[in-house]
This record gives structure tokens, C-alpha cells and sequence, in this order.
């Protein structure tokens, strides 16, 4: 009942602010004293009343903690008030973790408060749908474990890991310099296309699976010379024999590039002492494919520290390659060549000696 006339005071309080002062003349000063001992008169009789009714108002809100102690929940008042003092404080310094953890606690209840939403504790569990029961665990199906099972693992020289860290498959590697799987070459194109046009031509036939295979480099072999020899006779001239360099350093005076089983290309040093290219070629259809760079590249990193020569036809292409790998020219001399080419030879019996300082 208490809480019925204080909520009648309060509406007789919000009366008199609406119509109490408004029907008397605050223009005469003579009213002033009048008005004023008036509203302490009522204020005196109704705060007390207001102030017992929101006492049992919080008493009703207060809960027990575990510990026994009564806890009672912030009036709006308290709630702005602890912001205004929090936000002062932090301007000045840093919050603690959990000063900010608080703050942004009471930030939240009161923008709840005031667009009048409910927290999670006044969520109704009854309209929650219940999570679907667990399925028990099934055996897995024999086929499905007969597929996996039938995976064969990717040979490593097939690999992307072989491409990253090279393939040294066995001991005819054992010179093995480098490994190239990114080159495209002319003849490689050209076989690629003769494939393509035979599957579309004999459609019915049994098609080969193409196995894609890298470019080796590595050093002079026994197995190499036979190939080497004629690769060296196209493009030099006859009676060119290298057989000697496999009693000596092949590992430093030879880089050959191997596609399959096909000879591609030879750069080769006289010896390591003299360091002194003899010979650097490569195969038909695999020019401008970056091999006789390559070839030079691990030639010359593999004789450190030493001056390189050689001796290159006054017309050669080859030329503009030595140039970029820093050979400089150092004596012309007439009719080198005139001993080993042909007189109707397009070659130049002419020839610069080159020097790579070290």
C-alpha cells in the first residue's frame, strides 16, 4: 500500500509542476516567498514516501551471493555516475583490464536500459531447439577403403617435390649438376604436336601416356661420348675427340645437357689448370631455350677464381653470350680457323680470343 500513495504522491508531485505553478502569477515578486515555503511544505510530506518506496523497490531486486552477501543491482543514477567517474578516470590514465571490462559493462546495460533491451538472462529456454541427438560412429564402407587403398603413391622423380629439390635417381647421376624442369624447347613443342595430331588422326588407337621428363645437367660420362662426338662434328668439323677429359677433372672441365637419353648440348674446358673452353654446343632444335646459358652459367661456377678463355668466330652469335657474361675481347687474329673449316664454310676463318677476368 505504501508503494500505491507514494506512486500518488508522485503523480500529485508532477501536478504540481505541470498546473500548480503555471496558475499562479510568477510576474509578482510578492509570490515568490509564497511559492517557495509552498513547495518546501510539500516535498517535506512527499519525499520521505518516495524515498521508502524505492527502498523496497531495490529490496525486491537485491539477490544472495555464494558467500552470503546481498547484493543489489545499480540504479540508473549510479550507473551513469560510475560512467561519468570511470570515463574521467581513464582520460587521465590507463584502465586496468578489468576497470575497461566493467566500464564496458555498465555501457552496455544502460544502452539496454534505454532502447529496452533484454540480456541473455531473460532468454526463454523453452522456445530453444534442442541440438540433434549424435549419431553412433559407422564402419566405413569396404569399397570406399578398396579406392583408397588402390592409390599408388606418385613416383618421386615425377613429383613436385623432385621439381623443387631436384632428382638424383641413381649412380648414372653422379655427375649431376643441375636439373631443369621449366624449359620449353622448339623440338619439344614440335614432338608435342606430333602426338596431338596422331591421337586426332587415329582416334581409336592406343594413345601412350607422354611422361614428362627434365633437362639434366651433369658432368662428361663414358655413355656421353658417342653422342658428344657427333653433336661435335655437326657443328665443328670431323675428327674431334674428347676422351681424354674422362681421365682428367670431368667433373669441373664438362657440363652436358641431357633431355631423356638425347645429348642436347656440351660446354668443355681443356683442363683445369688452363681453363680454356674448347668446345660449346648444342643440338638443332634447341636453340634459344637457354641451355647453352645454363651450360656456360655452371661451367665458369664450377672453375672459381680463375681467368676463362676461349677463341669464337668473328661471325658468331655466340659472341653476344659471352659478352654478357662479362668475356672481353683481347686479340683478333687472322684466319684462325683456315686448319679446321672448310674454304666454302659460312663460318669465319677469322676469330676474337676472349678473356673472363676472375
Amino acid at each position: 500500500m505504501r508503494v500505491t500513495r507514494a506512486s500518488m504522491s508522485l503523480d500529485s508531485l508532477l501536478d504540481f509542476f505541470r498546473t500548480g505553478i503555471e496558475s499562479r502569477t510568477s510576474d509578482d515578486p510578492a509570490n515568490g516567498p509564497k511559492e517557495a515555503s509552498y513547495f518546501e511544505r510539500f516535498m517535506s510530506s512527499a519525499l520521505p514516501e518516495c524515498l521508502e518506496a524505492r527502498c523496497q523497490d531495490q529490496d525486491s531486486d537485491c539477490r544472495t551471493d555464494n558467500f552470503g552477501a546481498v547484493l543489489r543491482p545499480l540504479s540508473r543514477y549510479e550507473v551513469s555516475a560510475t560512467i561519468k567517474y570511470a570515463s574521467m578516470f581513464s582520460a587521465t590514465a590507463l584502465p586496468s583490464p578489468i576497470q575497461a571490462t566493467v566500464l564496458r559493462k555498465l555501457q552496455l546495460h544502460r544502452e539496454r536500459r534505454r532502447t529496452d533491451v533484454r540480456g541473455l538472462d531473460f532468454v526463454n529456454h523453452n522456445s530453444l531447439t534442442s541440438a540433434p541427438p549424435l549419431l553412433p560412429p559407422q564402419p566405413p564402407q569396404p569399397d570406399i577403403l578398396n579406392s583408397l587403398k588402390s592409390i599408388r603413391t606418385t613416383p618421386y622423380e615425377m613429383s613436385f617435390l623432385s621439381r623443387l629439390c631436384g632428382h638424383r635417381p641413381s649412380s648414372t647421376d653422379s655427375g649431376l649438376v643441375a636439373v631443369d624442369w621449366e624449359t620449353r624447347s622448339p623440338w619439344m613443342e614440335l614432338m608435342a604436336d606430333v602426338r596431338e595430331h596422331y591421337s586426332y588422326a587415329h582416334p581409336a588407337s592406343f594413345q601412350s601416356h607422354e611422361v614428362s621428363v627434365p633437362i639434366r645437367y651433369v658432368s662428361l660420362q663414358a655413355s656421353h661420348l658417342q653422342q658428344v662426338h657427333e653433336l661435335l662434328t655437326r657443328v665443328f668439323w670431323d675428327g674431334i675427340d674428347v676422351s681424354d677429359l674422362l681421365q682428367s677433372s670431368s667433373e669441373r672441365c664438362s657440363v652436358i645437357a641431357i633431355y631423356g637419353k638425347i645429348v642436347i648440348g656440351a660446354a668443355l674446358l681443356s683442363s683445369p689448370q688452363e681453363a680454356y673452353i674448347t668446345y660449346l654446343a648444342v643440338r638443332a632444335g634447341w636453340h634459344n631455350s637457354q641451355v647453352a646459358t645454363t651450360m656456360l652459367y655452371h661451367l665458369i661456377m664450377l672453375n672459381p677464381h680463375r681467368d676463362i678463355t676461349l677463341h669464337v668466330a668473328a661471325n658468331n652469335p655466340a659472341m653476344l653470350l659471352y659478352n654478357r657474361f662479362g668475356f672481353k675481347a683481347e686479340e683478333f687474329i687472322t684466319g684462325f680457323y683456315e686448319d679446321y673449316l672448310d674454304s666454302q664454310s659460312r663460318a669465319s676463318m677469322n676469330a676474337f680470343r676472349l678473356r673472363l677476368r676472375r
